[in-house]
C-alpha cells in the first residue's frame, strides 16, 4: 500500500531481538571475550555475518528450543573458526540473553505507542528467555507469542497466522514492526499484514539477520520515530 492508515489499527506487534533489544551488541558481548580467551581475533563483521548464516540453518527442520538452537550455533562458530568449546561455553550465549539491553529509543517509543495501541510481541525465542528481556523493556505487552508456544520459528507462516488469530482474527487491524526483512516483513506481507521495517542497519556492513529482498510499507530508524509518525498519522520514509 502507498500509505498507512494508522486509524484502522488496534494492534501493533513487534519482533523483539534486533528490533527492541540490541541483540547484536549482546551476541558480540558474549562471543568476543570468549574468542579472546581462546587466543582468536575475529572482526565483528565476520562474526555477525556468520551468525546470520548459522542461526536460520539451526532453526530449520524439526523444532528445537531456542536454547538448543543457540548451543548449536555456538558449536557452528567453533567448527567454522576452529576453536574448542566446552558444554558450558556452548550454553553461555543463551545465558547471556538476561543481560541484553533495549535500544535507547525502545522504551520511550513503546510507552508512547502503548497509549494508542494494544502491543504484541512475536519472537523466535523460548518463553522463559523472553521473560528476562521483558524486565528490561519495562512496558507491559498485551500479548506475547514465542517460538516455544508456536513450536516453529519465523519466517514460518504458522507464527503469523497465530498472531493474527490472537489479535482478533483480522489482519486489517494489525501492523507488524521488525528489523528483519527475512524473518518478519516478507512472511507478514504474504498474509496481507501491514509492515514497518525498523532499519537498525543504518549503513552497517554486517547484520545478525539474513539479508533478502523485500519491501515493507514503511521504513523507520527507531521505535520513537514509529511512535511519532503513527501519532501524526503520516507515512514517513517509503519502505525499502
Amino acid at each position: 500500500m502507498s500509505e498507512i492508515d494508522w486509524q484502522r489499527f488496534e494492534w501493533m506487534s513487534f519482533d523483539c531481538y534486533g528490533t527492541l533489544i540490541d541483540w547484536e551488541s549482546g551476541i558480540l558481548g558474549y562471543l568476543q571475550p570468549l574468542l579472546r580467551a581462546k587466543g582468536r581475533s575475529i572482526p565483528d563483521v565476520q562474526l555477525l555475518n556468520l551468525y546470520a548464516e548459522l542461526e536460520p540453518r539451526e532453526q530449520s527442520g524439526e523444532y528445537r528450543s531456542y536454547r538448543e538452537v543457540l548451543s548449536a550455533v555456538m558449536r557452528g562458530f567453533a567448527s567454522e573458526l576452529n576453536f574448542d568449546l566446552s558444554p558450558a561455553e556452548a550454553n553461555g550465549l543463551a545465558d547471556s540473553i538476561s543481560s541484553w539491553k533495549p535500544f535507547p529509543d525502545t522504551i520511550r517509543g513503546l510507552q508512547k505507542l502503548k497509549s494508542r495501541y494494544k502491543l504484541a510481541v512475536l519472537s523466535n525465542i523460548d518463553s522463559d528467555l523472553f521473560a528476562l528481556s521483558a524486565n528490561h523493556l519495562r512496558v507491559p505487552f498485551d500479548l506475547v507469542i514465542t517460538a516455544s508456544q508456536v513450536r516453529s520459528y519465523k519466517p514460518s507462516r504458522q507464527s503469523f497466522e497465530i498472531l493474527v488469530a490472537q489479535t482478533g482474527g483480522s489482519h486489517d487491524k494489525l501492523v507488524h514492526a521488525a528489523e528483519s526483512i527475512y524473518h518478519d516483513v516478507v512472511p507478514a506481507r504474504k498474509l496481507g499484514i501491514a509492515t514497518v521495517w525498523v532499519n537498525r542497519r543504518q549503513g552497517k556492513a554486517a547484520a545478525a539477520t539474513r539479508l533478502v529482498d523485500g519491501k515493507a510499507d514503511l521504513e523507520v530508524a527507531s521505535i520513537e520515530e514509529l511512535a511519532r509518525l503513527s501519532a501524526a498519522g503520516t507515512t514517513g520514509s517509503p519502505g525499502s
